[in-house]
């Protein structure tokens, strides 16, 4: 009896030092609390010092006027001002979420330490799923340099989730990743972010303050951007410059960027820049240069390209984009050859494929440019190779408003008209299966599937 007891005592204590917890933050919390729903802590960082894997941070709705007090640590020109380092485990991630119905405001307009990088969220943990979060008002503070001061910088993380982000009206990037693996963004947007304080560049024109960064390191595979929109960001939309391994950019938006909120022209511009080692010596480049992937993508009237390889050293993969009124909708432009007298020198794209594609009113007149026909495999687009005529009539609307609208109650992209094929049109089922679900006898060119009547 004695040991059936003990037995069941112990199954007991297993069990409860294996029960998932639930913390607490709002606003009008302490950290002397003890992290109850009616007592919750006041910050994020104090419930991830006492979270282990399996366990969920609901976060309570309002704003969070964050200090430079509260800056967590620092490593070299870098502040971090809230640090996730622990790591959940796989099947038992930790959630740092809004509560159910609430909407959580991180305010980083007060914290400007002196002489660094501002990183409002630093994450070095691994399992970790982020959802529902804002974070505005991101500062700079260093003026001889693009100083890079970031909403969301994932530094080594594995196996993470950041899901309905909203990242705005700051001087930082949106989201930046630097090196981990597996890591998917989900329904998350970056707007209005422009850098008016760093000199760099001959002014205050707001370059390097793109909406995504993706630059991993080797081996940090498998990251992608799904469903994100990124507007009126100073330089660039989506930017994998620098990147040792390969992106995945699925069913996400670039409108507007290379500008300020005010129409202003900026950085760069790009909508998607899938690629480039900028000057980098030949020793740094990556043993097998990645071949980026962008599909099912939405690029309108970005400064410069909609969709551009940026100097890339290989050939990427291009599926089902549509491209509207961007400087030049597609621009495959490369680097010559990975070698001592070429990798600096431009040259046509080459080994780049795009299949089902959609151009619509380049502002340069050009659909796509700096391309070689014998090394690409370009087929079943509006342009080029038996391409078809598309107008303004071919689509249920061109309200570019409708980009802007609000997101369905699951975090997914709204539901709009814009650049949807109307039935008639010759670009439905004019493409080419590439792998990918469709209506119809064939897919349909661009990112927007036809409803087949």
């Amino acid at each position: 009896m004695i040991k059936k007891l003990t037995t069941a005592f112990l199954l007991l204590c297993t069990a409860t030092l294996c029960f998932a917890r639930t913390y607490f933050v709002a606003p009008t919390g302490s950290d002397n609390n003890p992290g109850t729903k009616a007592l919750p802590f006041a910050s994020v960082q104090r419930a991830q010092s006492l979270v282990a894997p399996g366990d969920t941070v609901y976060i309570r709705g309002g704003r969070y006027g964050m200090q430079e007090s509260q800056i967590a640590s620092r490593s070299g020109i870098k502040a971090f001002v809230i640090h996730l380092d622990k790591s959940g485990a796989e099947g038992k991630p930790i959630h740092y979420w809004a509560y159910p119905g609430e909407h959580p405001v991180f305010d980083f307009s007060a914290v400007k330490p002196a002489g660094f990088r501002v990183h409002a969220f630093e994450i070095t943990g691994s399992w970790l799923h982020l959802k529902g979060l804002e974070v505005t008002g991101v500062q700079v503070t260093i003026t001889d340099a693009n100083t890079q001061s970031i909403c969301f910088s994932n530094d080594g993380g594995s196996n993470n989730i950041y899901e309905q982000l909203n990242m705005h009206d700051g001087q930082g990037i949106g989201f930046f990743l630097t090196a981990g693996a597996n890591n998917l963004v989900l329904n998350c947007d970056a707007y209005r972010n422009y850098d008016y304080t760093s000199k760099a560049g001959g002014g205050r024109n707001g370059g390097n303050v793109d909406g995504f960064g993706n630059h991993p390191s080797k081996g940090s595979v498998n990251n992608v951007f799904r469903g994100c929109r990124a507007w009126y960001n100073s330089d660039d939309g989506y930017d994998c410059i620098s990147a040792s391994e390969a992106t995945v950019f699925e069913n996400c938006w670039a409108f507007c960027n290379g500008y300020s909120a005010d129409g202003v022209s900026r950085g760069d511009g790009n909508g998607f820049k899938a690629g480039g080692y900028g000057a980098r010596v030949l020793a740094g480049l990556p043993d097998s240069i990645p071949h980026n992937t962008v599909r099912f993508c939405l690029a309108v009237m970005n400064k410069a390209n909609g969709f551009y390889s940026n100097h890339h050293l290989a050939g990427s993969r291009w599926y089902n984009n549509t491209a509207y009124a961007n400087g030049t909708n597609y621009n495959m432009l490369n680097r010559k050859a990975k070698t001592e007298t070429d990798y600096l020198t431009d040259g046509p794209g080459y080994d780049h494929v795009l299949r089902n594609n959609l151009s619509l009113s380049p502002r340069s007149g050009t659909d796509i440019a700096n391309y070689d026909p014998a090394r690409c495999t370009i087929d079943h687009n509006s342009f080029l190779n038996g391409g078809i005529t598309i107008t303004a009539a071919d689509f249920l609307s061109l309200d570019t408003a409708q980009l802007t609208a609000l997101r369905g109650a699951d975090g997914g992209l709204p539901r709009i008209d814009f650049m949807h094929l109307k039935n008639g049109s010759k670009a439905i089922d004019a493409g080419v299966d590439v792998g990918f679900s469709y209506a119809g006898k064939a897919p349909d060119l661009g990112c927007f599937e036809a409803e087949k009547k």
